[in-house]
C-alpha cells in the first residue's frame, strides 16, 4: 500500500468539494486584517464579522490546509506541558487563570460549532494522559495532585480503571474532557460562516510587507494591499518584518499518522475504542495522541522535531511514520502488523513556556497576535478569537493579559 502523504482531514475531502476563494488583486480597505487562515484565523474572522467588524482574511495557501488540517482533531481542557511547571514560572493564580481559561475555550468551541450548524463529527470523548513505568506515574501523579491543589479539573485512573477505559495497560492515567472532530470542515465551516456575515477571504495570497502608521497600517500581498486600523497575526510569523519575534517562537515539524482499516481480530483485542492517549515518548519527551477513528482506523500524531529542509522531507515523513507506527503496536500489541495509509508532516511554532501569546507586543504598534498555539489544539484557536475580539471592541477581560509577550519579557 503507497503511503498518502496529504494530510488525512484534507485528504478524505475530494479537491473538488474544497472551498475555493480568489487571491487578492486590489486594494481594499476594512477595520481589521487577518494574517493566516488556519483554525484560529477562521475563528477569529468569524468572531469579527459576527460582531460587525469590517474584516479581510488573508492566506498564504489555501484556508485550513496546514496546521490545521495536519492536527489530531482533539479539542482539549488543558494547556500543553505541566501544570506545575506553568505555576512555578508565573505564580498559581496566573497559571490557574490561564488553565481555566483554556478549559472554558474547550467548551464553548463545540457549542458553536453546533450552533453554528457546522459539520464536523464533533463528538465528547475521553482524554487520557498515560504513565507506562513507575517513575512516569509517580511524576503524572505530582502533576494531577498540583492540578487538583489549584482548582484546575482532572481525575485520577488508576491501572484497573484504565485498562477498563482504553484496553491498554498502564501504571495509571490523568482523566480530561476532549472533543474529537474533523479540524479541516471545523475551519472551512467557520470560514463560510466569517464570509456570511460579511468577511472577505482571500486565498494563494502571501503578505509580504506590513507597514504600521499613525493611523492605520498597511498590508501588502505580492498582488494587492489592505489598509486597515488594526492587523492580527494568526500564526504567520515567519514575515519578514516579524523577525523580531523569533526568539519568542521555536519552529517544529509536527507528524500524523493514520492506519489501514483494522483486521476483524485486531478489533476485538483493543478494546472499547472510546478514549483517546496521550503520552510522552522516553526518546524525545514531546507528546503523542492517539484517537480512533471511523472505519476502524487509528490516528496517531507526534514525533516532533526541529524544522526538516524541504528536500528531506518526503524522508523524514517515512521515517516518523514508522517511528509512530511502532510506538503505536507497543501501546496496542494487536495492532502490530497493521500498515500505515496516511502520513503527513506540517509545521507550527511553539513558545518559551509551552502556552500560547494572545494578544499586542510593545513594539509592534497596531498589530495583534495569535501565535505558538500548536500543541494546546483548538482550544487555544478559539480562546483566541475571543480574546482579540474583546481587545478590539475595548472590552477586555480579566486576565486576558496573561497570554501576551508580556509575561516572558521580564
Amino acid at each position: 500500500m503507497k503511503l498518502r502523504h496529504e494530510p488525512f482531514w484534507l485528504d478524505r475531502l475530494s479537491a473538488s468539494r474544497r472551498p475555493s476563494f480568489p487571491r487578492l488583486r486590489t486594494h481594499l480597505d476594512a477595520r481589521v486584517v487577518i494574517v493566516g487562515g488556519g483554525l484560529t484565523g477562521a475563528a477569529t474572522a468569524w468572531s469579527l464579522a459576527a460582531a460587525r467588524v469590517p474584516v479581510v482574511l488573508l492566506e498564504a495557501d489555501s484556508v485550513c490546509s496546514g496546521a490545521t488540517a495536519g492536527s489530531a482533531g482533539l479539542i482539549r481542557e488543558d494547556a500543553e506541558g505541566a501544570f506545575a511547571a506553568h505555576a512555578s514560572l508565573h505564580g498559581l493564580r496566573a497559571a490557574r487563570h490561564m488553565w481555566q481559561a483554556l478549559r472554558r475555550a474547550s467548551l464553548e468551541f463545540p457549542s458553536a460549532l453546533r450552533r453554528l450548524g457546522i459539520r464536523c463529527d464533533a463528538a465528547r470523548q475521553d482524554l487520557l494522559t498515560i504513565a507506562s513505568r513507575g517513575s512516569d506515574t509517580r511524576a503524572l501523579r505530582r502533576e494531577y495532585d498540583a492540578r487538583r491543589a489549584a482548582g484546575v479539573e482532572a481525575r485520577w485512573l488508576a491501572a484497573a480503571a484504565v485498562r477498563r477505559d482504553a484496553g491498554i495497560e498502564a501504571v495509571g492515567a490523568v482523566k480530561t474532557d476532549a472533543t474529537a472532530f474533523d479540524p479541516y470542515r471545523a475551519g472551512i465551516g467557520l470560514i463560510a460562516a466569517a464570509i456570511k456575515e460579511g468577511a472577505q477571504v482571500f486565498e494563494r495570497s502571501p503578505v509580504a510587507r506590513i507597514r504600521p502608521g499613525r493611523h492605520k497600517v498597511d498590508v501588502t500581498t505580492d498582488a494587492g494591499s489592505v489598509t486597515a486600523d488594526l492587523v492580527v497575526i494568526a500564526g504567520a510569523s515567519s514575515i519578514a518584518d516579524l523577525r523580531q519575534l523569533r526568539r519568542h517562537l521555536h519552529p517544529r515539524d509536527g507528524y500524523g499518522v493514520v492506519t489501514a482499516q483494522l483486521a476483524a481480530a485486531a478489533r476485538r483485542q483493543v478494546g472499547p475504542r472510546t478514549t483517546a492517549l496521550r503520552a510522552a515518548a522516553a526518546a524525545d519527551d514531546t507528546p503523542r495522541f492517539v484517537r480512533w477513528l471511523g472505519e476502524d482506523r487509528v490516528l496517531v500524531s507526534g514525533a516532533d522535531q526541529p524544522p526538516v529542509p524541504a528536500q528531506l522531507r518526503d524522508r523524514a515523513v517515512v521515517q516518523r511514520t514508522g517511528q509512530l507506527m511502532y510506538e503505536l503496536s507497543l501501546t496496542y500489541p494487536a495492532i502490530s502488523g497493521t500498515a500505515p495509509e496516511w502520513g503527513w508532516s506540517f509545521r507550527f511554532d511553539e513558545t518559551v513556556d509551552g502556552l500560547p501569546y494572545i494578544g499586542a507586543h510593545r513594539n509592534f504598534p497596531r498589530h495583534l497576535f495569535a501565535l505558538g498555539l500548536g500543541r494546546n489544539g483548538p482550544a487555544a484557536s478559539w480562546l483566541a478569537a475571543r480574546i482579540l475580539l474583546r481587545h478590539i471592541r475595548g472590552e477586555p477581560a480579566k486576565g486576558d493579559d496573561l497570554f501576551d509577550f508580556s509575561r516572558n519579557l521580564h
